[in-house]
């Protein structure tokens, strides 16, 4: 992937987009703990989809990301463990800070930030080979670290994931043998096997049934006692119920932007901006 670094100004192939050159005091980054980005823009090919996003997402909460599709929210959250550099095509500019440190430096190592800053997909992708137990640990195993327990870090991510007592007597079946919310709740599960400070979530109950999703609303707030979450949704009930602050992303046809963000309670009863009252009440979207 292309990353165009803050401080030049970069014209896409084919596109009238450019970055605007910045100044030095805009592009020094600040040590500020937890995840933040600062003037974020993403591309696929000549198609620019996101543009200029700065949050900060604070330790040991739940930041809510919404907004009609297609506004980009998706391509944002990838952008924060570097997942979007995974698509051949895919560029992007600003910086996304890790404690101060910018992620896409050439001097860090991109495994390294996505076991710092995890991620759950929509589906669930357990492995199908491997059974629960060697799902929780096989992000450990690839990074090649060093737990001298392994059954207490199984039992351990399995009860922060709300899944313990329901399989504890059958570790040795397979993912695939679970349900659809205990498989979300077992990827749960195996991202915090490596003690991520972050965890990035993508619509993880839109295939789910009401029971599952209130099991996986409840994980995300004691997750949240420990570490950041960030969880895309379409679902503004599930938002309000769950997240402390909330950003809004919407497009007019062009790349997709931040309109709004703050703490949820006030964007969904006294947002700034009529176009946020709007979506959160459902007049579009």
């Amino acid at each position: 992937m292309e990353t165009i670094k803050k401080g030049e100004t970069k014209v896409m192939q084919g596109s009238q987009t450019s970055v605007a050159t910045m100044s030095a005091s805009q592009t020094t980054a600040t040590a500020v703990r937890g995840l933040e980005t600062k003037n974020v823009h993403a591309w696929f090919g000549k198609h620019h989809v996101l543009s200029d996003v700065s949050l900060q997402f604070p330790e040991r909460t739940v930041t809510g990301l919404i907004g009609p599709s297609g506004c980009g929210k998706s391509t944002f959250i990838r952008l924060l463990n570097r997942m979007h550099e995974f698509i051949p095509s895919a560029a992007m500019a600003g910086q996304v800070l890790q404690d101060g440190q910018d992620i896409y430096s050439p001097d860090v190592d991109a495994a390294a930030i996505r076991l710092k800053v995890g991620m759950v997909f929509q589906k669930p992708n357990p492995f199908p080979a491997m059974n629960i137990r060697e799902n929780v640990l096989s992000g450990i195993k690839l990074a090649h670290l060093k737990v001298a327990d392994h059954d207490s870090i199984v039992e351990s991510c399995l009860t922060r994931a709300g899944l313990w007592k329901e399989v504890k007597d059958r570790l040795t079946a397979t993912g695939g043998s679970l349900s659809g919310g205990q498989q979300q709740r077992l990827c749960i599960a195996r991202s915090l096997a490596v003690e991520p400070s972050v965890l990035l979530m993508d619509e993880p109950c839109s295939a789910l049934d009401p029971g599952s999703t209130l099991r996986i609303e409840e994980t995300i707030k004691e997750l949240a006692e420990k570490i950041a979450v960030v969880i895309v949704t379409h679902n503004m009930q599930q938002a309000a119920r769950v997240s402390d602050f909330c950003a809004f992303f919407l497009t007019d046809g062009g790349p997709g932007y931040l309109v709004e963000a703050d703490a949820t309670k006030k964007l969904f009863t006294n947002p700034t901006d009529t176009r946020t009252a709007d979506y959160v009440q459902g007049k579009f979207g």
